[in-house]
């Protein structure tokens, strides 16, 4: 069958979002079907139209990564979208800003359209009420819909009483994120390693972590390699040379995605000090890794996180994510904790699993527009 994706974001463009559709939309054609993303030229330099592992891309004009700019985005896509959708068996929006261009698509098609909401942004906006109304509705358009986590699933449905949204966990493609040879030089003697994969906006907590460090530094020779970019950069490496840690903390910046595997196998442990969160898929990918993770108890993080594979801590409290931390690195099973780790990301949430989860649903839908 032919699918036709939407989302705001793609490849180059880094991020879980992205992750999760490229790996997906990729599976989808791995397994014998025809996929197209429209998406945004978010990135300068990216071709308007490029075939990506046998996915083809369609990018549209992209004025800013703000609320202004992806609704600028929706309503400008909205002419390629119902072009590509002529001859789509499927639409599938990925993200609530997806929704409105596939509607349009739906009305020139016929197609079913299934929607996935994603990330905390969601939260946050269904917590205003004009917000509310808006994404309610969006809800209540989508044919089948689901969500990244558990909480998700739960905010969406009481966006829109009667209509349900299934939580599906994003996958992770585990021939890409396994066990690797490092990539980065073997730490001091004596020095344990934690790696932290979080974009440095204010939502993923890296302040709290940087907080935890001289505390956990009093226990523990400990450094840590951080990777990923964002605007609070500046502010995080002021405040550790302010507490005296600037030389145990490593900002590496934003890598490409082959990359990362190497960095996580780099460290023993891998934090995630998250305010709010979808079903990280960040966290799935060190997992996978073998990589055992700490994590705040929030959103989706404790739906794949708990005492088997690593252990969760408090959001925003620096102390009690040194002591979990600290706890964890002191532990002489942290290598076995890794192994499970792995064991149940290839059980649970690998990229197949989820891609065979959604030609069900797909065939399921289309199989309802046959005629009796």
């Amino acid at each position: 069958m032919k699918i036709l994706m939407h989302c705001v974001y793609f490849p180059p463009e880094v991020g879980g979002l992205e992750s999760h559709v490229f790996y997906l939309c990729r599976a989808l054609v791995e397994m014998g079907h025809r996929v197209e993303v429209v998406t945004s030229r978010s990135t300068p330099g990216t071709p308007k139209h490029e075939v990506m592992d046998g996915v083809e891309v369609w990018r549209t004009w992209f004025p800013a990564k703000n609320t202004a700019g992806w609704l600028t985005h929706a309503v400008g896509s909205v002419p390629r979208t119902v072009a590509r959708a002529r001859d789509a068996d499927v639409l599938h929006a990925q993200a609530f800003q997806s929704v409105p261009p596939l509607q349009a698509a739906r009305s020139a098609t016929g197609a079913p359209l299934v929607t996935t909401y994603h990330t905390s942004h969601f939260l946050k906006l269904a917590r205003r009420p004009l917000w509310r109304a808006v994404l309610g509705r969006l809800v209540a358009a989508g044919d089948h819909n689901l969500a990244a986590s558990g909480e998700i699933a739960e905010v969406a449905e009481s966006l829109a009483p009667g209509h349900r949204c299934e939580a599906l966990t994003n996958g992770v493609e585990t021939d890409l994120f396994r066990p690797v040879e490092p990539t980065l030089s073997p730490a001091p003697a004596g020095r344990r390693r934690l790696v932290v994969p979080r974009r440095l906006y204010a939502k993923n907590g890296v302040e709290y972590f940087v907080r935890a460090m001289p505390l956990l530094a009093r226990v523990v020779d400990v450094e840590a390699v951080l990777v990923g970019d964002g605007p609070e950069r500046g502010k995080l490496e002021r405040l550790a040379a302010e507490l005296g840690v600037a030389d145990r903390l490593h900002f590496l910046g934003s890598r490409p995605h082959q990359e990362i595997p190497g960095l996580l196998c780099s460290a023993e442990l891998a934090v995630f000090p998250s305010l709010m969160e979808a079903t990280s898929v960040a966290a799935l990918e060190c997992m996978a890794c073998e990589l055992p993770v700490a994590a705040s108890d929030v959103g989706g993080l404790p739906e794949i996180v708990d005492g088997t594979v690593g252990g969760l801590f408090q959001p925003a409290d620096p102390e009690d994510l040194a002591r979990t931390v600290a706890g964890l690195l002191a532990r002489d099973d942290l290598s076995e904790l890794g192994r499970a780790a792995r064991r149940r990301v290839v059980e649970t949430w690998s990229n197949r699993r989820l891609a065979e989860r959604h030609v069900e649903i797909y065939e399921a839908l289309t199989g309802a527009r046959q005629p009796a």
